[in-house]
């Protein structure tokens, strides 16, 4: 008897517990970032911000219309193959509603795919690459981070004049292929008269920066090198080659604070970037520079506030859907939708679901209050004066 009672209990509880399973209605967000790898310092603020993110948006209860928000972390290590199987293992295994990532633009394109395949959205924060909003596209990829074009017009905004000869210096990878490209495409007026990429990996910068040199030495007007760099590696070393006996100046866009301790060495230098903590004025970024104190002692950084703006765009949509994570609801709700950021208001455009965001033209002030050189804003580059080009063939 007892037996048989016992069975009939557990047959109860199948009964009872499979349905509640079915209705838990989790809404699962797997994050796909560098935890560890050559951009781990880029990918860890962006889990922070996305997390400090999350807890705002959702006025700190990481529920949605009475659904509870997880984000399942996965660590691609900076490796393309190794995202692509993780993203497919959490559309597929975790049953991850949708996906936040990668750090690295090559991972992030071999991650493309795969949401097309499983037809789940990836939300790309912070790869850069234009190619994954331009040829490289599909309709799953929405892209809150900022693309090359941005960081491009931006930075031509505060260099592009008559007279100017530019020689770049980029990674030999396709974050500064496309930055280069989108450089190049945004001026109008300066001339490019070198391009130089040297390994990712590269920490002695004396034989290209002596290319760089030789290109720009006996040119007339205001001489320029403009570097597009990420990750491990100094390339502002090449200041100490006496590049002011040639009169050649650096320029570059915004980085995180500890990159940005090389440019107390460059007061004046002008450039645009993507955010710092000290520049937009709106609560959102409030929020975030308070919370971001309380919990580490630090301003937030450069991805930090990236990670953030992800968290506003999901939350954004599933209030708008009322909690719904299918995907072509979240997709027509997401496509032209405006949300608040610690930049401001972002809108994703509909033509290639790139965040259309300002940017902040900047000069270099060597403040000892601070470890690293201070971006003073010059003024801010609004969405509408940038003319980015949509490069998908949608």
């Amino acid at each position: 008897m007892q037996r048989r009672s016992l069975i009939a209990l557990a047959a109860l509880a199948a009964t009872v517990s499979a349905p509640a399973l079915a209705q838990s209605g989790d809404i699962k967000i797997a994050h796909v970032y560098s935890k560890t790898g050559p951009l781990e310092a880029y990918g860890k603020q962006t889990q922070a911000g996305l997390m400090m993110g999350l807890q705002y948006a959702t006025g700190g209860t990481m529920t949605v219309n009475g659904k509870k928000i997880t984000v399942i972390e996965k660590d691609d290590q900076g490796k393309p193959d190794l995202g692509k199987s993780l993203l497919a293992a959490a559309y597929s295994d975790d049953k991850a509603d949708l996906a936040v990532g990668p750090t690295s633009s090559g991972v992030a394109l071999a991650m493309l795919p795969v949401a097309e395949e499983y037809k789940k959205i990836l939300l790309v924060e912070p790869a850069v690459a234009d190619s994954i909003t331009g040829d490289k596209w599909n309709k799953y990829i929405f892209r809150t981070g900022r693309n090359s074009s941005q960081d491009a017009i931006s930075n031509a905004v505060a260099m592009d004049k008559e007279g100017v000869s530019v020689a770049t210096l980029a990674q030999d990878y396709a974050f500064g292929r496309d930055g280069v490209k989108a450089f190049k495409d945004a001026l109008k007026k300066a001339k490019i008269v070198h391009e130089e990429y040297l390994p990712t990996n590269t920490t002695d910068f004396t034989a290209g920066a002596q290319r760089l040199i030789d290109a720009l030495k006996d040119k007339p007007g205001r001489k320029v090198i403009f570097i597009i760099w990420a990750g491990a590696g100094n390339p502002f070393k090449i200041a100490d080659l006496d590049l002011k006996r040639h009169g050649i100046e650096i320029a570059t866009g915004g980085n995180i604070l500890p990159a940005m301790a090389a440019y107390k060495n460059l007061p004046g230098m002008e450039g645009a970037t993507y955010y710092y903590f000290g520049i937009p004025k709106n609560p959102v970024n409030d929020a975030l520079v308070a919370a971001h104190y309380k919990e580490y002692k630090t301003p937030p950084d450069f991805f930090t506030a990236g990670g953030f703006s992800a968290a506003m765009a999901i939350v954004t949509a599933l209030k708008q859907t009322g909690g719904n994570t299918n995907t072509n609801k979240l997709i027509s709700t997401m496509e032209g939708m405006s949300f608040d950021t610690p930049k401001g208001k972002m809108t994703f455009r509909k033509d290639d679901h790139q965040a259309m965001q300002s940017m902040y033209h900047f000069k270099i002030k060597n403040d000892p209050a601070f470890a690293w050189g201070v971006p003073e804003l010059v003024r801010e580059i609004k969405p509408e004066e940038m003319q980015v080009p949509i490069r998908n063939k949608r």
